[in-house]
């Protein structure tokens, strides 16, 4: 299991599907509630629960700009940071619990 610690990542609909990038400081929290569309918005909009990528920070401001990072990014260059260390885009959730 994954202790609390900040995090970015990303969720997908599924392969190649819609992808929603996030910063959390409980990923296993925070992933469990977009999968339960525990709170209104865009992944419960769209469906988007798959856990595709994730990474670890240190503390939260690098974290945070982290995400604005990969939120500028194109699509391509998400699908490519993803593939890296899920090339199957599997739902890595279980693997974190």
């Amino acid at each position: 299991m994954i202790r609390k610690q900040p995090a970015v990542y990303i969720l997908a609909s599924k392969r190649n599907g819609t992808l929603y990038t996030g910063v959390t400081g409980d990923l296993l929290a925070r992933v469990w509630q977009h999968k339960n569309d525990a709170i209104e918005g865009f992944t419960a909009k769209y469906s988007v629960h798959r856990l595709v990528y994730f990474e670890q920070h240190e503390n939260m401001p690098s974290a945070i700009e982290r995400e604005k990072q990969i939120k500028k990014w194109k699509r391509k260059w998400k699908q490519e940071l993803i593939e890296e260390q899920n090339p199957a885009w599997k739902d890595l959730y279980e693997n974190v619990i």
